[in-house]
């Protein structure tokens, strides 16, 4: 199973790099349920490990141009402020046994796995469903505001820091809609937001939590060798097909995770 997990931790990396947005979603299942790691410290490693991966994707595009630091900063804002309030502040106080319905007990395990499986699914539909212009843009009816963008930056916020997911499938439709960027544009900037949101998130996490450094950069090197290979195969490969094929693979891991977490499957 440990080698498996490690072969999992590849394909983290290679999502990433194939498909820009919604690859690191798969961190903290695979930290939970492949190298069985507690939800609550998968989502603080998942940080680390995304935004070192996203770091590396992040300066790949910079050297092609394809990063706008400008934007980046300043969507970032909001969110790198909100997931780090949440990381150092929020978690710490979250406990153990959340509340009981009937003869069912809720903890914090079990709520944060159903919610991460219920932002996969989220996640999956925008990609099987997801739409590509004329322009590269995906096709919605929404006009970009500032106030939009601020309750944008918030949401990503709160997303990356209470499940530890880079958000980039959130972030990339919001780049492109609020803020008209080209698509890899897009795709280039939201990497170097989900890099600053993550590894910003996991500062608050320290001290917190006991840390596996050697295992925490063992996942990590293996997840960038992913992303770099991701990089170099997706310049061969139709992204759209790939986004929506891999939209039904994370469709079909949350309803997996439901089950497992509400019915015991």
């Amino acid at each position: 199973m440990e080698t498996l997990a490690y072969l999992a931790s590849i394909l983290i990396g290679i999502s990433l790099g194939l498909i820009g947005g919604g690859g690191s979603i798969l961190t903290v299942p695979v930290l939970v349920y492949m190298f069985g790691i507690s939800p609550l410290i998968s989502t603080s490693y998942s940080l680390f490990i995304v935004g070192s991966t996203s770091l590396i994707g992040a300066y790949s595009n910079y050297r092609k141009g394809l990063v706008k630091i400008k934007t980046a900063m300043f969507f970032g804002l909001t969110s790198i402020t909100t997931v780090y309030i949440i990381r150092r502040f929020m978690i710490p106080l979250i406990p153990y046994n959340l509340f009981q319905i009937g003869g069912f007990r809720v903890t914090e395990p079990i709520l944060t796995m159903v919610l991460f499986a219920v932002l996969m699914i989220a996640a999956s539909l925008g990609m099987i469903r997801g739409k590509v212009g004329k322009s590269g843009c995906l096709e919605c009816n929404l006009k970009g505001n500032v106030t939009k963008l601020l309750l944008s930056g918030i949401g990503i916020g709160l997303t990356t820091g209470l499940l530890g997911a880079g958000g980039g499938f959130l972030l990339i439709p919001t780049l492109v809609l609020v803020l008209g960027l080209p698509m890899r544009e897009a795709i280039g900037t939201s990497l170097l937001i989900i890099a600053l949101n993550s590894l910003i998130g996991f500062l608050g996490d320290l001290g917190h939590f006991t840390i596996d450094w050697l295992f925490l950069l063992k996942v990590t090197l293996i997840a960038v060798s992913g992303i770099l290979v991701g990089g170099m195969v997706g310049k061969n490969v139709e992204s759209d097909q790939l986004k929506r094929g891999f939209g039904w693979f994370v469709l079909a891991v949350g309803i997996l995770i439901i089950c497992r977490e509400l019915f015991f499957i």
